[in-house]
């Protein structure tokens, strides 16, 4: 339970997936697949936003260095939660147990 009385969105318990493992799976996955993509967006956009003020003041080492590995990071984060993402989906459509969603 959260602190505000409902289940996560992973539990065991959302959209029939306490009579099914494989959904409560598949909603754990698709959790942790929108919370990297929240991440891996981010840090993009933060190395942008510091890239535009390094280019704007003064371009050091130190910002250059900041922009290298915020992109690195947001692109090892971000590739396997797109992939998540979109393995979810399709399994969201091949699979007849969820009916019309």
């Amino acid at each position: 339970m959260t602190p505000n009385g409902t289940d996560p969105p992973w539990s065991s318990t959302t959209q029939g997936a306490a009579a099914d493992p494989f959904l409560a799976r598949r909603a754990r996955v698709r959790h942790i697949s929108t919370i990297g993509r929240r991440v891996g967006y981010l840090t993009f956009g933060i190395a942008t936003t510091l890239l535009a003020v390094g280019l704007t003041t003064s371009f050091t080492e130190a910002i250059a260095t900041a922009v290298l590995a915020l992109l690195i990071l947001g692109s090892v984060v971000l590739a396997p939660a797109i992939l998540l993402h979109y393995a979810v989906r399709a399994a969201d459509r091949e699979d007849p147990r969820q009916g019309a969603s």
